[in-house]
């Protein structure tokens, strides 16, 4: 299974999410998943915010090689779950052909939906509080896969 997270510029929120969902899927081992990332309005090749950068390494994460990556129909054909940080992110998906697959992160971590705030231009804290969202709605996700998984197996 693949899982696609989008954001707008594909270089703070969707690549932080990212790192976390790898970090998260390995301590799990979980072998059958991998995780990607796409902006609705990114340009290609931009590397992560410094902000981004700064707190996933505050918690031993390695932004370093992120590469932004434009959401395009291709990415959306080969997530199996996409999983935005707002509702526009959410429409874009969809119109790209993700409908059915395609749920804003809280939604689908069981939260009350609503988008991940936007550290952009913001200071280390607003990073910081941006990433701890972010742990809690995808340690939810994975949680809501590994039962998904186990009832279907069962």
């Amino acid at each position: 299974m693949h899982l696609l997270f989008v954001c707008t510029g594909n270089t703070c929120r969707s690549p932080l999410a990212e790192v976390i969902a790898r970090r998260m899927i390995a301590d799990r081992a979980i072998t059958d998943l991998t995780v990607g990332s796409a902006g609705t309005s990114a340009w290609a090749d931009s590397p992560a915010s410094d902000g981004a950068l700064l707190v996933a390494l505050e918690h031993s994460l390695d932004l370093g090689d992120h590469r932004s990556h434009p959401l395009a129909q291709e990415l959306v054909s080969n997530a199996q779950l996409i999983l935005t940080m707002g509702p526009h992110h959410l429409d874009r998906a969809e119109a790209l052909g993700g409908m059915g697959r395609s749920w804003l992160l809280t939604d689908y971590a069981g939260e009350t939906p609503r988008p991940i705030s936007d550290p952009f231009g913001g200071d280390l804290d607003v990073y910081r509080a941006t990433f701890v969202e972010l742990e809690l709605a995808i340690d939810a996700v994975l949680d809501r896969l590994v039962a998904d998984r186990s009832r279907r197996a069962h």
